[in-house]
């Protein structure tokens, strides 16, 4: 598994707002290790045994943390992500509507500060027997050894649950987001997939538009050992149209599900045409 494992010690912004406190006893119900939260005004209560706090600095002060989910509207979601970036380790953007200039900023922020970014727009990380820092339905997953990595949520679940019911479970699944702009991207996940020794094979899900696909098949080509299978969606968009996410713009003819599976054919990874398709194809690798 990556990025979420036994010494993930999570804290959650925004856990007294709507989302925040349903998410969060979501997390808490699939044995997350939530530890903390944070809301300003609210400090010195608590949700479900949860400690709250003020700031990030009294946080991390009295609390031994090193992960946050962040659930606060995207006005706030800035200066969210900067207190986090500066503290921990790990953090987890689920908000979305984040103005572009504003996600440039946070991942410049947390390049300098060399903090690991998931999102923002994203449905999150789950490690199947760990936990959850995000907002996916549980019940689909299943502990195993197959990597996945996604930019749309509702294909995660969909190709996610189609793995389960066939009894291929899943070491972590991590979705990157549908902004423009986001913190990890395919490549960097594929490394920590590459490296991780509980993941035999990886499910690499994308779809139209931005070029992360092409990017990601030069780095399969070049330094992956474990298979990759994919499955690209988009596949009967008009062109010119945007799909669903902010990042799903094809321009010309880069960004088409034909680039995105041209590059990666040319990696060695077969990609389904429908989602279905994937179980097939990992049977085939693995």
């Amino acid at each position: 598994m990556i990025l979420l494992n036994k010494d993930t010690k999570c804290l959650v912004q925004g856990i007294t707002g709507k989302q925040g406190s349903f998410h969060t006893e979501q997390m808490l119900k699939y044995d997350t290790n939530i530890v903390a939260g944070l809301t300003p005004g609210k400090g010195g209560q608590d949700f479900m045994g949860v400690p709250i706090f003020n700031s990030m600095e009294e946080a991390t002060e009295e609390v031994d943390v090193n992960a946050s989910i962040i659930f606060v509207p995207a006005r706030f979601a800035k200066d969210a992500a900067f207190e986090a970036i500066r503290h921990l380790d790990l953090v987890v953007i689920i908000s979305e509507h984040i103005p572009v200039h504003d996600s440039m900023k946070i991942m410049a922020y947390a390049q300098e500060m060399d903090t690991t970014v998931i999102g923002p727009n994203t449905p999150g990380i789950i490690s199947p027997g760990v936990g959850k820092l995000g907002i996916m339905p549980t019940h689909i997953f299943k502990e195993g050894n197959v990597g996945v990595i996604s930019r749309s949520g509702t294909l995660t679940y969909e190709i996610a649950s189609e793995l389960t019911n066939a009894g291929i479970g899943q070491s972590t699944a991590v979705g990157i987001g549908g902004d423009p702009v986001t913190g990890s991207n395919y490549v960097d996940i594929l490394e920590r997939f590459e490296r991780d020794e509980q993941t035999d094979a990886v499910v690499l899900i994308g779809e139209i538009g931005g070029n992360a696909e092409e990017r990601a098949g030069k780095y399969i080509a070049e330094e992956m050992s474990k298979p990759v299978v994919s499955y690209i969606a988009g596949r009967t968009a008009p062109p010119g149209k945007r799909m669903g996410h902010a990042g799903a713009i094809i321009q010309g003819s880069s960004g088409t599900v034909a680039s995105k599976t041209q590059a990666l054919n040319e990696a060695g990874v077969e990609v389904a045409k429908k989602p279905s398709e994937i179980v097939d194809l990992l049977k085939k690798v693995m």
